[in-house]
């Protein structure tokens, strides 16, 4: 396959971006990671994970959601889908699928209402 052969499409383990153990462990437990401990640099987008055995990058969000008032929640998805959009171009563009983790069923509802071609899984990470 041609994506393959382009350098920016080899997936490059760097090191979790955040700092926040939460979030980190749920994005090298959830899908599993294949790098664990490690984020993925792909097309020159990061991702949170790059599932083992299948060609799928992950974004996990891992914020409490569900408890911000509603005009905190409308400006998060607001933000989250154009992060959203970026990491989806990066992962077509090398042939990789992709795939939402949230930690509850409300925010996958919220970013759905939005896009509904979204794929979102509910991993139920707590903070």
């Amino acid at each position: 396959m041609a994506t393959e052969r382009r350098p920016e499409c080899k997936p490059i383990p760097v090191p979790h971006a955040g700092k926040d153990d939460p979030h980190d462990e749920c994005a090298d437990k959830f899908p599993p990671n294949r790098y664990p401990g490690m984020d993925v640099l792909v097309g020159g987008v990061r991702f949170d994970a790059l599932q083992v055995g299948v060609r799928v990058l992950w974004e996990i969000k891992t914020h409490q959601f569900d408890t911000y008032p509603d005009f905190i929640r409308r400006r998060e998805i607001e933000k989250e889908l154009e992060q959203i959009e970026k990491e989806q171009d990066a992962a077509a563009a090398c042939g990789y699928g992709y795939v939402i983790g949230v930690s509850t069923q409300a925010h996958k509802d919220a970013l759905l209402r939005e896009d509904r071609t979204l794929d979102i899984v509910v991993t139920g990470c707590k903070r």
